[in-house]
């Protein structure tokens, strides 16, 4: 079974800031390919990684590159230059998917619920923008993830600093309205929306070492939600994947207020695949265990 996918590259690391974080999932990828017997081998993007595709007689790629120069389109409109496959998402998906910001603007536009939202510049009246948008609000980098360089603003004075952590990583700022609620996210794999997981933190907000580092964050799943429910959100998950184009897998993350709305928050087409990563955990409560998971993917079927 497992020798028909030939030899595979599994790509990782990079030079985003999300490189630590890909360099951890591309090895548990990796082990877990080599574990079921395929011929599979590591390599870090960040070094001669187009003379090493064209040397090397790949016959596939697994993409376990997280962040700015793997998950936004770079990478993939590479592969399809050098007709080589790969998992996940397409070029358009994956650039469109990266930018926060304009992901939102298609979900507005197609009447799909998302947070109230601007870009924010140096020149912006601060004063104004919490007008319209009230506080508190979220400050992130529009092409990052993994939570990195997003601030919670309680009052107009934190704004600038805010904007001043966001603006560090060379791309567009945004400021959306914070939602306050139980925060969900629903795993894809190919046709199939996955058990949701809830995420509960005692931090502000589930930021990076939420994410990656502390132990009091719970990751409930089965989340809880009566059947209807978790079916309906699991429809508009798959409704937000497919908007932007995505396909074969990804992640897309929502919060719920307290009069049972959903806010869409983010697509992620490249998720983490860690120890502590969500698609592998929501995929074990579906009977998925991490190898299969791994195969499925890379079939990607």
């Amino acid at each position: 079974m497992t020798n028909k996918f030939g030899k595979v590259a599994v790509l990782m690391g990079g030079e985003s800031a999300e490189r630590e974080i890909s360099l951890k999932s591309g090895q548990a990828i990796l082990d877990a390919l080599v574990r079921q017997g395929v011929n599979a081998v590591g390599i870090d993007t960040a070094h001669n990684l187009v003379t090493r595709l064209t040397h090397s007689s790949f016959d596939h790629i697994f993409i376990a590159l997280h962040g700015r120069g793997g998950e936004d389109g770079t990478i993939q409109g590479l592969l399809e230059y050098l007709e080589l496959p790969y998992t996940g998402s397409g070029v358009l998906a994956s650039a469109l998917a990266m930018d926060k910001y304009r992901t939102k603007m298609l979900w507005q536009g197609m009447g799909l619920p998302t947070p109230a939202c601007a870009i924010l510049h140096a020149e912006s009246n601060l004063t104004d923008i919490v007008k319209q948008l009230s506080l508190p609000l979220m400050v992130k980098p529009a092409l990052e993830g993994s939570s990195v360089g997003m601030s919670k603003v309680n009052s107009v004075g934190e704004l600038r600093s805010a904007w001043k952590t966001a603006s560090q990583f060379d791309c567009d700022v945004i400021v959306e309205r914070y939602i306050t609620g139980k925060e969900y996210t629903a795993a894809i794999l190919h046709e199939t929306v996955l058990p949701l997981i809830q995420l509960e933190t005692p931090r502000d907000f589930y930021d990076f070492t939420a994410k990656y580092s502390d132990t009091q964050t719970s990751y409930i799943c089965p989340c809880g939600l009566a059947p209807a429910e978790e079916k309906a959100l699991q429809t508009l998950a798959q409704q937000a994947f497919l908007s932007v184009n995505a396909s074969d897998w990804g992640r897309v993350d929502f919060i719920v207020d307290s009069e049972n709305q959903p806010w869409l928050i983010e697509v992620n087409t490249i998720p983490g695949m860690t120890d502590h990563s969500l698609v592998p955990m929501a995929a074990k409560v579906a009977g998925i265990n991490f190898d299969e998971l791994v195969l499925r993917i890379l079939a990607k079927k």
